[in-house]
């Protein structure tokens, strides 16, 4: 994971490296993501959430499209 100020320096950087942009997420969205996805970890009952749940949580978040599936063949 790579952290950039700015979507600007981040195409910078994948311009300089020869990689594509892929989609960014901002820090806010990366600590909610976190604190949603890992909220029941300490309990007995914990599980990792499934594909559906998986959608619904990234789509709260605004995190749409291909690379967002966790069942997509291609990262879009």
């Amino acid at each position: 994971m790579l952290f950039f100020r700015s979507e600007e320096l981040a195409q910078t950087w994948c311009d300089r490296y020869g990689y594509p942009l892929r989609p960014l997420v901002r820090i806010d969205q990366l600590w909610t993501l976190a604190t949603t996805w890992y909220s029941t970890r300490l309990q007995e009952n914990s599980r990792r959430p499934q594909p559906a749940e998986m959608r619904l949580i990234f789509a709260g978040l605004g995190l749409e499209g291909p690379f967002w599936d966790p069942q997509a063949d291609a990262f879009g």
